[in-house]
């Protein structure tokens, strides 16, 4: 599975954002064919599932073509936007066969919602989720609990009531301007970054994952995704992350799956919750990016 982190342009400027992206963000040095051929390598190379996140993806002036380029390959897509502004050529993207959408969504109040996204955005992602909810689109919605008087079991009902079924919680992430000025530390991350994944970000930098861009392993303009997928270097990036994990979780005595598998036989799972989700790594739901995930970019 691959991150394709296509801009750090964003109509929002969130709280937390783990990249630091906003209105001022630029979509940064990967050209249109640049992507294209990521997404031929990823193919080539077996990559089953591509995440399309930002930023804001859908504001790239190339995100419509790579979408349609991906899907034309057989991969799985998912589209994490903010939803604060679909356009009709969207939709149509959207409702195609093997593409999903993930969107967060903070409170059902607008108030403390808008003062996470920093712009009046409750109302335009609200619709808009109930809109995908009314086209029978694939979509998960993510609750991040940032301490700030977000109503969580408010805010699960109000998803609740507009249809959506696929509903995580999760916390901030220390990264980007959710770690508050404090150097990125490996110890934050979940520990399975870089497992049958990786993420691109707006110039190339291939990392373990969106939240450990800090990793930098190698450059897709300069290296081919195969070489760098399967190198030294990203296992080396890998084995130092887990390790700062595994002694973080030890030291606080937290779960570490380490080489056992996340599963419901094992429990818990979650090196930071200590939640015990039903988490079968085949089904999916153990990875970045699902509801009862640990390492998803928006929470």
């Amino acid at each position: 599975m691959l991150w394709l982190d296509l801009t750090r342009k964003c109509q929002l400027q969130c709280s937390h954002c783990y990249n630091a992206s906003g209105p001022q963000g630029a979509h940064g040095g990967m050209t249109l064919q640049d992507w294209l051929s990521v997404l031929d390598q990823a193919a080539a190379h077996g990559v089953s599932a591509v995440q399309f996140i930002g930023g804001e993806p859908t504001m790239h002036p190339g995100f419509a073509d790579l979408v349609d380029h991906a899907l034309t390959l057989g991969l799985k897509v998912e589209v994490f936007s903010n939803l604060v502004h679909v356009s009709n050529e969207c939709w149509s993207l959207f409702r195609r066969k093997g593409l999903s959408l993930a969107t967060s969504y903070y409170a059902d109040q607008a108030e403390a919602h808008n003062r996470i996204t920093a712009r009046p955005s409750h109302a335009r992602t609200r619709t808009n989720i109930e809109k995908a909810v009314q086209f029978g689109i694939p979509l998960r919605v993510g609750i991040i609990d940032g301490g700030e008087g977000q109503r969580v079991s408010e805010t699960r009902r109000d998803l609740e009531g507009l249809g959506v079924t696929r509903i995580g919680v999760d916390h901030v992430r220390p990264f980007g301007r959710g770690a508050r000025d404090q150097a990125p530390d490996p110890a934050n991350l979940c520990g399975r970054c870089g497992i049958g994944k990786a993420a691109i970000d707006p110039n190339g930098d291939v990392s373990p994952c969106v939240f450990s861009g800090h990793v930098r392993v190698a450059n897709v303009k300069t290296t081919p995704l195969a070489t760098i997928l399967d190198s030294t270097a990203m296992a080396d990036a890998n084995q130092t992350i887990r390790a700062a994990v595994r002694a973080d979780s030890q030291e606080k005595g937290k779960c570490y799956p380490d080489a056992t598998p996340c599963s419901p036989a094992q429990p818990p799972c979650d090196p930071y919750m200590g939640l015990p989700p039903a988490c079968n790594p085949d089904d999916g739901e153990c990875g970045p990016g699902v509801p009862s995930g640990h390492c998803n970019p928006r929470r």
